[in-house]
Protein backbone atom coordinates (compact mmCIF):
# COMPACT_ATOMS: atom_id res chain seq x y z
CA UNK A 1 0.00 0.00 0.00
CA UNK A 2 1.25 3.48 -1.25
CA UNK A 3 2.00 5.66 1.79
CA UNK A 4 0.09 8.42 2.93
CA UNK A 5 1.21 11.70 2.70
CA UNK A 6 -0.08 14.91 5.46
CA UNK A 7 -0.95 16.62 1.69
CA UNK A 8 -2.65 13.87 0.75
CA UNK A 9 -5.17 13.15 3.62
CA UNK A 10 -6.09 16.39 3.53
CA UNK A 11 -7.02 16.36 -0.19
CA UNK A 12 -8.85 13.25 0.52
CA UNK A 13 -10.89 15.14 3.85
CA UNK A 14 -11.12 17.95 1.49
CA UNK A 15 -13.85 17.12 -0.91
CA UNK A 16 -14.64 20.50 -1.81
CA UNK A 17 -11.58 21.36 -2.57
CA UNK A 18 -11.35 24.52 -0.78
CA UNK A 19 -7.69 26.33 -0.42
CA UNK A 20 -6.14 25.50 2.61
CA UNK A 21 -6.01 28.83 5.07
CA UNK A 22 -4.46 29.08 8.86
CA UNK A 23 -7.54 30.07 10.17
CA UNK A 24 -11.46 29.56 8.81
CA UNK A 25 -13.74 32.04 8.44
CA UNK A 26 -17.22 31.74 8.64
CA UNK A 27 -20.53 33.72 8.63
CA UNK A 28 -22.60 33.74 11.67
CA UNK A 29 -25.92 35.67 11.30
CA UNK A 30 -24.17 39.22 10.21
CA UNK A 31 -21.20 38.45 11.50
CA UNK A 32 -17.93 37.31 9.87
CA UNK A 33 -15.85 34.99 12.38
CA UNK A 34 -12.86 33.25 12.62
CA UNK A 35 -11.44 30.00 14.11
CA UNK A 36 -8.55 27.53 14.45
CA UNK A 37 -7.56 24.47 16.07
CA UNK A 38 -4.07 22.83 16.38
CA UNK A 39 -2.61 20.10 18.22
CA UNK A 40 -0.05 19.59 19.98
CA UNK A 41 1.59 15.82 20.52
CA UNK A 42 4.00 14.93 23.18
CA UNK A 43 5.52 11.55 20.93
CA UNK A 44 5.89 13.96 18.09
CA UNK A 45 6.07 17.83 19.22
CA UNK A 46 7.19 17.71 22.71
CA UNK A 47 11.13 17.09 23.42
CA UNK A 48 11.61 14.80 26.81
CA UNK A 49 12.61 16.95 29.82
CA UNK A 50 10.24 20.43 28.83
CA UNK A 51 8.65 22.12 31.11
CA UNK A 52 4.80 21.14 30.87
CA UNK A 53 3.67 25.33 31.58
CA UNK A 54 6.45 26.52 28.27
CA UNK A 55 4.60 22.99 26.16
CA UNK A 56 0.86 24.75 27.23
CA UNK A 57 1.70 28.26 26.53
CA UNK A 58 3.29 27.15 22.79
CA UNK A 59 0.26 25.26 22.04
CA UNK A 60 -1.61 28.37 22.60
CA UNK A 61 1.06 30.66 20.70
CA UNK A 62 0.49 27.80 17.72
CA UNK A 63 -2.76 28.48 17.08
CA UNK A 64 -2.32 32.19 18.00
CA UNK A 65 0.46 32.65 15.22
CA UNK A 66 -2.32 31.41 12.86
CA UNK A 67 -4.57 34.39 13.80
CA UNK A 68 -1.31 36.54 13.37
CA UNK A 69 -1.37 35.47 9.93
CA UNK A 70 -4.42 36.54 9.18
CA UNK A 71 -4.30 39.92 11.37
CA UNK A 72 -7.33 38.72 13.36
CA UNK A 73 -7.03 39.16 17.56
CA UNK A 74 -8.75 36.10 18.70
CA UNK A 75 -10.95 36.73 21.62
CA UNK A 76 -11.51 33.00 23.01
CA UNK A 77 -10.19 30.10 23.55
CA UNK A 78 -11.22 26.04 24.20
CA UNK A 79 -8.81 23.53 25.37
CA UNK A 80 -9.05 19.76 24.88
CA UNK A 81 -6.72 17.59 26.73
CA UNK A 82 -5.49 13.84 26.63
CA UNK A 83 -3.57 13.13 29.47
CA UNK A 84 -1.85 9.69 30.21
CA UNK A 85 -3.25 7.40 33.34
CA UNK A 86 0.44 8.00 35.27
CA UNK A 87 -0.01 12.04 34.99
CA UNK A 88 0.54 13.81 38.59
CA UNK A 89 -1.21 16.16 40.27
CA UNK A 90 1.90 18.74 39.91
CA UNK A 91 2.05 18.09 36.29
CA UNK A 92 -1.36 19.02 35.36
CA UNK A 93 -0.69 22.50 37.83
CA UNK A 94 1.86 23.21 35.49
CA UNK A 95 0.01 22.45 32.18
CA UNK A 96 -2.93 24.27 33.58
CA UNK A 97 -0.38 27.35 34.69
CA UNK A 98 0.62 27.37 31.03
CA UNK A 99 -2.88 28.06 29.78
CA UNK A 100 -3.74 30.27 31.87
CA UNK A 101 -0.82 32.96 31.94
CA UNK A 102 -0.69 32.41 27.88
CA UNK A 103 -4.48 33.31 27.51
CA UNK A 104 -3.58 36.45 29.86
CA UNK A 105 -0.26 37.22 28.51
CA UNK A 106 -2.11 37.57 24.85
CA UNK A 107 -5.74 39.09 26.07
CA UNK A 108 -7.74 35.71 25.69
CA UNK A 109 -10.61 34.31 27.66
CA UNK A 110 -10.05 30.69 28.38
CA UNK A 111 -13.77 29.56 28.11
CA UNK A 112 -13.20 25.91 29.15
CA UNK A 113 -12.79 22.26 27.42
CA UNK A 114 -12.49 18.44 27.18
CA UNK A 115 -10.67 15.84 29.00
CA UNK A 116 -9.96 12.41 27.96
CA UNK A 117 -7.68 9.84 28.82
CA UNK A 118 -4.65 8.27 26.26
CA UNK A 119 -1.43 6.86 25.91
CA UNK A 120 0.12 10.18 25.91
CA UNK A 121 0.11 14.30 26.08
CA UNK A 122 -2.05 15.29 23.66
CA UNK A 123 -3.03 19.06 23.43
CA UNK A 124 -6.11 20.69 20.84
CA UNK A 125 -6.36 24.40 21.54
CA UNK A 126 -9.27 26.46 19.90
CA UNK A 127 -9.27 30.07 18.94
CA UNK A 128 -12.16 31.78 17.96
CA UNK A 129 -12.42 35.92 17.01
CA UNK A 130 -14.65 38.14 14.73
CA UNK A 131 -13.45 39.56 11.90
CA UNK A 132 -14.34 42.50 9.18
CA UNK A 133 -11.02 42.04 7.40
CA UNK A 134 -7.98 39.44 7.04
CA UNK A 135 -4.93 38.48 5.00
CA UNK A 136 -4.94 35.58 2.85
CA UNK A 137 -2.40 33.10 1.77
CA UNK A 138 -2.45 34.58 -2.02
CA UNK A 139 -2.89 38.02 -2.99
CA UNK A 140 0.53 38.16 -3.59
CA UNK A 141 1.66 40.99 -6.59
CA UNK A 142 3.94 41.49 -9.00
CA UNK A 143 7.03 43.77 -7.79
CA UNK A 144 5.97 42.98 -4.16
CA UNK A 145 8.71 42.42 -1.63
CA UNK A 146 8.73 39.25 0.39
CA UNK A 147 9.23 40.03 4.07
CA UNK A 148 9.87 37.81 7.32
CA UNK A 149 8.97 39.15 11.03
CA UNK A 150 11.76 37.66 12.44
CA UNK A 151 15.50 35.79 11.45
CA UNK A 152 15.09 31.97 11.13
CA UNK A 153 17.27 29.13 12.01
CA UNK A 154 17.32 29.46 16.09
CA UNK A 155 14.64 26.78 16.23
CA UNK A 156 16.18 24.08 14.13
CA UNK A 157 19.43 24.99 15.70
CA UNK A 158 17.92 24.15 19.42
CA UNK A 159 16.88 20.74 17.89
CA UNK A 160 20.22 19.70 16.86
CA UNK A 161 21.58 20.34 20.58
CA UNK A 162 18.65 19.26 22.21
CA UNK A 163 18.64 16.03 19.88
CA UNK A 164 22.46 15.64 18.26
CA UNK A 165 24.25 17.19 21.34
CA UNK A 166 26.20 19.69 18.75
CA UNK A 167 28.33 22.19 20.19
CA UNK A 168 27.26 25.76 20.92
CA UNK A 169 28.04 28.54 22.97
CA UNK A 170 26.25 28.22 26.38
CA UNK A 171 24.92 31.51 24.57
CA UNK A 172 23.65 30.32 21.43
CA UNK A 173 22.38 27.56 23.06
CA UNK A 174 20.09 29.22 25.64
CA UNK A 175 18.91 31.82 23.07
CA UNK A 176 17.57 28.94 20.68
CA UNK A 177 16.46 27.29 23.50
CA UNK A 178 14.20 30.07 24.73
CA UNK A 179 12.56 30.73 20.66
CA UNK A 180 12.01 27.02 20.80
CA UNK A 181 10.49 26.30 23.52
CA UNK A 182 8.67 29.84 24.12
CA UNK A 183 8.25 31.63 21.14
CA UNK A 184 6.74 35.11 20.69
CA UNK A 185 3.59 36.12 18.82
CA UNK A 186 3.31 38.62 15.98
CA UNK A 187 -0.25 38.78 16.59
CA UNK A 188 -0.35 43.11 17.58
CA UNK A 189 1.98 43.90 14.40
CA UNK A 190 0.05 42.06 11.75
CA UNK A 191 -3.38 43.37 13.37
CA UNK A 192 -2.05 46.90 12.68
CA UNK A 193 -0.87 45.63 9.20
CA UNK A 194 -3.94 44.09 7.95
CA UNK A 195 -4.39 46.99 5.04
CA UNK A 196 -0.50 46.61 4.00
CA UNK A 197 0.27 43.68 3.70
CA UNK A 198 -1.18 41.29 0.50
CA UNK A 199 -0.62 38.08 1.62
CA UNK A 200 0.92 36.68 4.69
CA UNK A 201 1.40 32.85 6.40
CA UNK A 202 2.60 31.40 9.48
CA UNK A 203 5.72 29.59 9.09
CA UNK A 204 5.57 26.75 12.02
CA UNK A 205 6.25 24.34 9.28
CA UNK A 206 9.06 25.66 7.80
CA UNK A 207 10.24 28.97 5.73
CA UNK A 208 10.03 26.56 2.74
CA UNK A 209 7.13 25.07 2.80
CA UNK A 210 5.48 28.32 3.75
CA UNK A 211 7.09 30.32 0.13
CA UNK A 212 6.09 27.36 -1.66
CA UNK A 213 2.60 27.14 -0.23
CA UNK A 214 2.19 31.13 -0.89
CA UNK A 215 3.77 31.18 -4.26
CA UNK A 216 1.19 28.31 -5.52
CA UNK A 217 -1.93 30.23 -4.22
CA UNK A 218 -0.79 33.39 -5.25
CA UNK A 219 0.25 31.75 -8.60
CA UNK A 220 3.46 33.87 -8.98
CA UNK A 221 7.36 33.32 -8.59
CA UNK A 222 9.34 34.32 -5.50
CA UNK A 223 12.69 35.12 -6.14
CA UNK A 224 14.77 34.94 -2.50
CA UNK A 225 18.02 37.07 -2.56
CA UNK A 226 18.40 37.05 0.83
CA UNK A 227 18.34 33.87 3.61
CA UNK A 228 16.51 35.70 6.87
CA UNK A 229 19.28 34.91 9.43
CA UNK A 230 21.70 36.34 11.95
CA UNK A 231 25.62 35.67 12.44
CA UNK A 232 25.43 33.55 14.99
CA UNK A 233 22.82 31.00 13.20
CA UNK A 234 25.91 30.76 10.26
CA UNK A 235 28.64 30.48 13.09
CA UNK A 236 26.68 27.45 14.73
CA UNK A 237 26.13 25.94 11.08
CA UNK A 238 29.92 25.74 10.22
CA UNK A 239 30.90 24.83 13.42
CA UNK A 240 28.82 21.74 13.09
CA UNK A 241 29.15 21.19 9.48
CA UNK A 242 24.82 21.69 9.11
CA UNK A 243 24.57 23.33 4.81
CA UNK A 244 22.83 26.35 6.54
CA UNK A 245 20.05 26.11 3.81
CA UNK A 246 18.52 23.26 5.71
CA UNK A 247 18.68 25.09 9.43
CA UNK A 248 17.09 28.67 7.64
CA UNK A 249 14.82 27.02 5.13
CA UNK A 250 13.84 23.48 6.71
CA UNK A 251 13.46 23.91 10.16
CA UNK A 252 9.91 24.79 11.18
CA UNK A 253 8.72 26.09 14.66
CA UNK A 254 9.35 29.66 14.23
CA UNK A 255 6.24 30.95 14.26
CA UNK A 256 7.53 33.62 12.65
CA UNK A 257 5.16 35.41 9.61
CA UNK A 258 6.38 35.38 6.18
CA UNK A 259 4.49 37.99 4.25
CA UNK A 260 4.14 40.26 0.94
CA UNK A 261 3.95 43.89 0.58
CA UNK A 262 3.95 46.73 -1.89
CA UNK A 263 7.07 48.85 -1.82
CA UNK A 264 5.62 52.19 -0.91
CA UNK A 265 3.64 50.44 2.01
CA UNK A 266 7.90 49.33 3.28
CA UNK A 267 8.11 52.93 5.49
CA UNK A 268 4.99 51.99 7.24
CA UNK A 269 5.76 48.49 7.87
CA UNK A 270 9.02 49.20 9.25
CA UNK A 271 7.44 51.94 11.45
CA UNK A 272 5.33 49.09 13.14
CA UNK A 273 7.78 46.83 12.83
CA UNK A 274 9.62 49.13 15.42
CA UNK A 275 6.66 49.66 17.43
CA UNK A 276 6.14 46.17 17.87
CA UNK A 277 10.10 45.89 19.00
CA UNK A 278 10.20 43.20 15.36
CA UNK A 279 13.31 43.11 13.06
CA UNK A 280 12.06 43.19 9.53
CA UNK A 281 13.77 40.99 7.02
CA UNK A 282 13.44 41.40 2.69
CA UNK A 283 14.36 38.44 1.71
CA UNK A 284 12.95 38.89 -1.86
CA UNK A 285 10.31 39.93 -4.54
CA UNK A 286 7.56 38.48 -6.38
CA UNK A 287 7.56 38.05 -10.05
CA UNK A 288 5.91 36.63 -12.85
CA UNK A 289 5.90 32.87 -13.07
CA UNK A 290 5.70 30.10 -10.64
CA UNK A 291 7.62 28.10 -7.80
CA UNK A 292 10.07 29.51 -5.45
CA UNK A 293 14.05 30.15 -6.30
CA UNK A 294 17.11 31.85 -4.52
CA UNK A 295 19.58 33.19 -5.84
CA UNK A 296 22.24 36.16 -4.16
CA UNK A 297 24.56 36.33 -7.43
CA UNK A 298 26.64 33.62 -5.77
CA UNK A 299 24.50 30.24 -5.51
CA UNK A 300 21.17 29.53 -6.89
CA UNK A 301 18.66 26.92 -6.45
CA UNK A 302 15.34 25.78 -6.34
CA UNK A 303 14.11 25.79 -3.11
CA UNK A 304 11.41 22.69 -2.85
CA UNK A 305 8.82 22.55 0.05
CA UNK A 306 11.18 20.12 2.71
CA UNK A 307 9.58 21.74 5.85
CA UNK A 308 8.09 19.69 8.51
CA UNK A 309 5.14 17.31 7.51
CA UNK A 310 3.64 14.68 9.64
CA UNK A 311 3.39 11.24 7.70
CA UNK A 312 6.74 12.38 6.05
Amino acid sequence: MKKLSEEKIIKLMNKKKIRSEDVEIFKLWNKQCAACVDTLVESTDIPKGSKLSDISRKSVVSSLSDFAAKGIIPKFCIVSLTLPKTISKKQVQELSRGFSNACREFGIKLLGGDTNQGIEISIHVVLFGTAKNFIRRKGAKVGDIVCTTGPFGYTSSALEIIFEKRKSTKKFSRKSKNLFFRPKSRLGFAHKSINRITSSMDSSDGLSSCLNEMSKQSKKKFLITELPTNEDVKEFSKKNGIRLNKLVLDGGEEFELVFTVMPKNLKKIYALAKKNKISIFEIGHVSKGNGVFFDDGKESFKITDNGWQHFR
